[in-house]
């Protein structure tokens, strides 16, 4: 893999600002591959260097695997306003379609411009630049590789500092016939938090919702969100299994981030000693006003 050095000097800076720019090599893990622990030493990264008060803004180079929690979770606990910018590539350094050099250029103009303060985190890639609550990759060749459910959603925040034992939250994808052991057997492994991408609305089968409601009494946290791409979570469907009966048995709704980044959310709150109205009180915070 490339050292920050010569991702650099690949990279089609404006020439004004290279000599500005300081690089530094924190770990080199293919973004899938990458640990919870891993991803909370890149946001320590990222406040280290901020706490720098010379310094305009941060880029951080990431697989797109992964990028979007990550950044995320770096959002969650910064309240710097100064940027701080994820960027990658789609395609390997050795590719004649190399896309890393421009989206590393782009993201250092975007982190140098005083416009970018007080956006939050952002993705910068394939000529757009999005803020990462909401973001999703999309694609897994194109060059333009995320979207958004939504490109305003608000940016309530976790407020302390990750600790270095981080809480376990497991996430499962619900399907026709899914087995409703699932959740018994996380609670039996000590997990503190469960989020569920479920089907539509936030939908599954009855055995689930029972599961759910064993969950919580255990203290275990649940989270229920879709793993349709776009729209808003909204709890509609009863009949024993939907995002009404799932919210009755002490599931909280998340209604506009996906699982990865609901689990980002969970792992950071439960971190930090929030409890289950916390938990419900910052998904509340992250639904839009429209």
């Amino acid at each position: 893999m490339l050292t920050a050095s010569e991702l650099l000097a690949d990279a089609p800076t404006p020439d004004a600002l290279t000599p500005l720019i300081e690089s530094v090599d924190l770990m080199s893990v293919d973004s899938s591959a990458i640990t919870v622990t891993q991803q909370a030493q890149v946001v320590r990264a990222v406040k280290t260097a901020l706490d720098d008060r010379d310094v305009t803004g941060v880029v951080v180079t990431h697989g797109t695997d992964t990028m979007e929690e990550t950044a995320f979770l770096a959002d969650l606990v910064s309240d710097d306003p100064r940027p701080v910018v994820f960027t990658g590539a789609q395609y390997p350094a050795d590719s004649p379609d190399a896309d890393g050099p421009a989206n590393i250029a782009a993201a250092i103009e975007v982190a140098a411009d005083p416009a970018s303060r007080g956006r939050g985190v952002v993705l910068a890639l394939g000529g757009r630049v999005l803020p990462v609550r909401g973001a999703f990759k999309v694609s897994t060749i194109a060059t333009e590789a995320f979207d958004t459910v939504h490109d305003a959603l608000p940016r309530p925040l976790v407020g302390d500092p990750l600790p270095e034992r981080l809480a376990r939250v497991d996430t499962y994808a619900l399907y026709p016939g899914v087995a409703a052991g699932i959740i018994a057997a996380a609670v039996a492994q000590r997990a503190s938090g469960i989020v569920l991408a479920a089907t539509g609305s936030g939908n599954t089968h009855p055995d689930i919702t029972a599961e759910v409601v064993a969950a919580r009494r255990a203290g275990v946290a649940v989270v229920v969100t879709t793993r349709v791409p776009y729209g808003p979570v909204v709890a509609t469907y009863g009949g024993g299994g939907g995002a009404v009966d799932l919210e009755r048995a002490g599931a909280v709704v998340s209604r506009w981030l996906r699982a990865p980044q609901a689990r980002m959310a969970l792992i950071a709150l439960l971190s930090t000693g929030h409890d289950a109205d916390d938990v419900a009180d910052f998904f509340r915070r992250s639904e839009p006003a429209t």
